[in-house]
């Protein structure tokens, strides 16, 4: 055991939710030996998107939001390299927590898959614009034809690029969870969206990538070029990709949301941590309307006090409703007491009722 370790309680952590950029890169410990991987070739490191973060966290330091209990989850599941399954209610602030971690440990752009009923698995994994080839496969044998039929005498760079077949790899997009699955050095940060409101099967399709790391992808394993470039989910990035199989090097930082509303299957929740969020206190949702819109937000204790008053009396309610209401208040000539009483109730009304 080290001096450090000795020292401070709490030196095993590597993550304290405080959400504030890293002077330096943090790295992870080496992961057990049973989620070790060892893709290739290794890919660059992701772009970063501090705009997207900007818009999730706000400026400056996070509002603490997590105990001491959950942080010690979120750092057993970024040890162990388990994905971690979040649950709470609608707007409590669940996906945020990947973009805290994102800038906290520095690891760059999170990569978004937002989960509807219709989503599946390969939805996740990549996309074959398989229409788009076929057109211009269609394209590329009428320009061959058209030349011979012509015997036009063409330059050399000319007569190559005619000659050469449209790439396979041009029409292959990877999913959020295809590229974070890619073989980076560091962990990519993977949120997985609302995955109760996924199709029955999706969390059992799931279990064979998150516990082995990798995929296959067959219109590559079945195209005769041994290598492919192929789009990722950043924007701009193509990734190269070997006998068409992506395997980790790194496993990625996984955080799965769960608004509750329906029950996963054992095998998909023995992969997972568990971490419950709650309603933020007065003294959180204050600090938090304070680092979004500023110390002169006017009425903000007042729309807390109400805010939490409609949580506690059993409404569905999210922190972006607080945030609205608090921002129209700081309009020029806007009356919360007057005409503008039936505009807030409308940002605060219960979610639950449907309209």
């Amino acid at each position: 055991m080290t001096e450090d370790e000795r020292t401070v309680p709490d030196g095993w952590r590597i993550f304290h939710a405080t959400g504030e950029d890293p002077a330096a890169a943090v790295r992870l410990p080496e992961p057990p030996p049973w989620r070790r991987f060892g893709g290739t070739p290794l890919q660059p490191s992701p772009p970063d998107d501090p705009a997207a973060a900007l818009r999730r966290l706000g400026p400056g330091e996070v509002t603490p939001q997590l105990g001491s209990e959950e942080i010690d989850t979120v750092n057993a599941a970024l040890l162990l390299r388990r994905p971690l399954l979040i649950t709470g209610p609608p707007g409590i602030g669940k996906s945020t927590l990947a973009y805290v971690i994102a800038r906290e440990l520095g690891l760059g752009r999170v990569l978004e898959w937002n989960i509807v009923s219709r989503t599946t698995l390969r939805d996740g994994l990549y996309v074959h614009d398989a229409m788009g080839r076929a057109q211009a496969i269609a394209a590329w044998q009428a320009g061959l034809r058209d030349a011979a039929g012509s015997g036009a005498a063409d330059s050399e760079n000319n007569l190559t690029e005619r000659q050469s077949p449209p790439l396979l790899g041009d029409f292959l997009t990877l999913g959020p969870l295809g590229t974070a699955l890619l073989p980076y050095d560091r962990p990519r940060v993977l949120l997985v969206d609302e995955l109760d409101k996924s199709d029955i099967d999706l969390p059992n399709d799931l279990l064979h990538v998150l516990e082995n790391g990798s995929y296959d992808v067959p219109e590559l394993v079945r195209d005769a070029a041994d290598t492919a470039r192929v789009h990722t989910s950043d924007p701009g990035v193509r990734a190269e990709l070997r006998q068409g199989r992506v395997e980790c090097r790194e496993f990625p930082v996984v955080v799965i949301t769960s608004n509750g509303e329906r029950e996963f299957p054992a095998a998909f929740r023995r992969r997972c941590l568990p971490l419950e969020l709650r309603t933020p206190t007065r003294e959180q949702l204050l600090a938090m309307v304070r680092r979004h819109l500023g110390e002169g937000a006017r009425h903000s204790e007042d729309l807390v006090d109400l805010f939490l008053q409609r949580v506690r009396s059993g409404g569905t309610h999210s922190l972006d409703q607080l945030l609205n209401a608090v921002q129209i208040t700081t309009m020029g000539g806007f009356q919360v007491d007057g005409d503008g009483r039936k505009l807030v109730e409308m940002l605060l009304r219960d979610l639950a009722k449907g309209r």
